[in-house]
């Protein structure tokens, strides 16, 4: 278990630190390329990861928040039952990855709303989420009282964009020509890229898997 302990701190310390300097040290939408194909970016993301929504509006995003906790409640019940089960290696440390990357996104979502001054909100009678202007500080008034919206309300934090490809598709060819084309578009965060590689490992090693248990 002492491992299993180690691999979600070390993976929410690192999430959790990249995500704050990035909130208190950028303006929303601002950011600066490592390579052309490669930009550190602010972006507050209400939905789940890549920016995909379980529901729209104000109730779908405390929906998420609430499915995000059950998610790792049972994932974590789930591990803890193979790890006392000795299940193998190969099926543990991927599993511990895609709990602490849930783990990492649910802390954003149910904290960061009372731990900054600013943030994206929903704005309940034009339907719609409200961006905000300068650098966001962390709260120095109280916990409960000081933040830019309530338990449940934040939005995650993303940073990672990498514009592999970034081009106008030229007018000769047939439907498509004249269209700009981007790929990879969507920004995330460690905690989404942590789960995505847990989710491969998991597939690629599915054949050194031998039980699991379930509930």
């Amino acid at each position: 278990m002492k491992k299993i302990f180690l691999i979600i701190f070390s993976i929410l310390l690192i999430d959790q630190f990249l995500k704050i300097y990035i909130k208190t040290h950028f303006e929303l939408g601002g950011g600066f390329p490592i390579f052309s194909f490669f930009w550190i970016i602010l972006v507050e993301n209400p939905g789940m990861a890549y920016g995909f929504f379980l529901a729209p509006g104000y109730y779908g995003k405390i929906f998420l928040s609430i499915s995000r906790f059950l998610l790792i409640f049972f994932i974590s019940i789930f591990l803890y039952k193979n790890v006392k089960k000795k299940s193998s290696n190969f099926f543990i440390f991927p599993t511990s990855f895609i709990l602490s990357g849930a783990i990492g996104n649910f802390l954003d979502s149910a904290l960061y709303g009372m731990l900054f001054d600013t943030g994206t909100i929903y704005h309940k009678e034009y339907h719609k989420w409200i961006s905000y202007p300068g650098i966001s500080k962390m709260s120095s008034s109280s916990l409960f009282s000081g933040g830019y919206s309530s338990f449940m309300e934040g939005c995650v934090v993303d940073m990672f964009y990498f514009p592999i490809i970034d081009t106008n598709i030229p007018h000769w060819i047939p439907f498509f020509g004249g269209y700009h084309f981007q790929f990879f578009k969507p920004v995330f965060n460690f905690s989404d890229f942590v789960i995505f590689l847990g989710v491969i490992l998991l597939l690629v090693f599915k054949n050194k898997i031998k039980s699991v248990k379930i509930f």
